[in-house]
């Protein structure tokens, strides 16, 4: 038999243990498919752009938020930089893929 490691997460304070598969613990990291642009990563709604072209960001910073499966998505910068590019407005109807923001 396969022997599984554990974890343990702690939601509203009750704690859970669960069992890592080894499927789950051998996956690759996640990486941004182009570092500096901010990509939709499922269809969605724009719900609102928290940037502006031109101004300077870093990484972790809330970028765009993203209304998709009836969830708001925040989407962030994957690294520290400026804003070149802004490609959506409110209201906007993205796909999986679409590059919402560019930064350098």
């Amino acid at each position: 038999m396969e022997k599984r490691e554990t974890a343990k997460l702690v939601i509203d304070h009750t704690s859970y243990t669960t069992r890592i598969s080894s499927r789950f613990a051998a996956r690759k990291p996640y990486a941004p498919p182009v570092p500096g642009r901010i990509q939709s990563f499922i269809p969605g709604t724009v719900v609102e752009i928290l940037v502006s072209q031109g101004d300077t960001v870093k990484e972790g910073d809330d970028i765009v938020i993203l209304d998709a499966m009836k969830m708001k998505n925040r989407l962030k910068s994957h690294l520290e930089g400026r804003v070149v590019a802004v490609n959506v407005k409110p209201g906007d109807r993205v796909t999986k893929g679409e590059v919402l923001v560019e930064i350098v």
